[in-house]
């Protein structure tokens, strides 16, 4: 159970992170996310409930000089998951308001015995990040309009899934810079919870992705957003080599 664990907290954060998209603009100019948004998804392991995510956009921040979005993302174990592996992450992305690309990333990992602060600085000038830990200090080249993991899923939304079958983005955690790639399926009516949603399923690819999808043979995520011009992420899906799991959106609200 310790490491289904693990490995499930770390995939429904990748889930919700790894996702990119080619420039274009938002539906009549209008971002399909403001600030305040906060989904609460949450996380089963087959039909067993483990724990919880939350993503919000927060409030504006500047970073070095330029206004910026702030979206976060915190993702936990329930009391019964901590009894075998407790997990507190969270997650930061900073973006310019244009959303061209990201400013600054931050991650605080607590998994079981592991802690580990990870801050990433953008520095466009030299089309470099630097990749910044206790214990490590990394400087790695960026493409052009480079997001980080968890700000590419914003920027992902400002597409009409109808026009755009492959979505790709340079996205990068600090220590690589690689392609992201999602392709739409197709689109259907799910039901999550009690409400039944006209959505699109959509697939990201997984050959960047180490851990437990690179020891899987034929490990697939499957990805639900509405339909509608917000675009919401309301189911996602796996099964990997330690077994399947499910997050769903228990709610879509402001923050108050």
């Amino acid at each position: 159970m310790r490491s289904k664990n693990k490995y499930l907290l770390y995939s429904v954060i990748l889930l919700f992170i790894f996702i990119g998209g080619e420039a274009v603009e938002a539906d009549n100019g209008k971002l399909p996310f403001s600030v305040g948004e906060k989904l609460h998804f949450e996380l089963k392991w087959s039909f067993i409930p483990i724990g919880q995510a939350v993503l919000e956009v927060m409030s504006p921040k500047i970073i070095d000089g330029v206004p910026a979005y702030h979206f976060s993302l915190t993702a936990q174990t329930n009391a019964f998951a901590d009894t075998f592996y407790k997990v507190r992450d969270k997650v930061d992305g900073y973006t310019d308001k244009a959303m061209t690309h990201s400013l600054l990333y931050k991650k605080q990992q607590h998994e079981g015995s592991t802690h580990r602060d990870v801050v990433v600085n953008f520095d466009w000038k030299k089309s470099q990040v630097r990749y910044i830990t206790a214990k490590e200090k990394k400087t790695v080249s960026v493409l052009a309009g480079a997001f980080d993991p968890l700000s590419a899923f914003y920027y992902a939304r400002l597409f009409d899934p109808a026009k755009h079958k492959l979505i790709e983005r340079p996205i990068t955690d600090g220590k690589k810079c690689v392609v992201g790639r999602v392709t739409v399926v197709k689109r259907e009516k799910i039901k999550v919870g009690k409400k039944v949603y006209d959505t699109y399923l959509i697939m990201p690819e997984l050959k960047h992705v180490g851990g437990v999808f690179k020891k899987s043979k034929n490990a697939k995520i499957k990805l639900w957003i509405t339909a509608d011009t917000r675009r919401l992420l309301v189911k996602i899906k796996s099964k990997v080599v330690v077994g399947s799991f499910v997050g769903e959106l228990v709610s879509a609200g402001q923050q108050q």
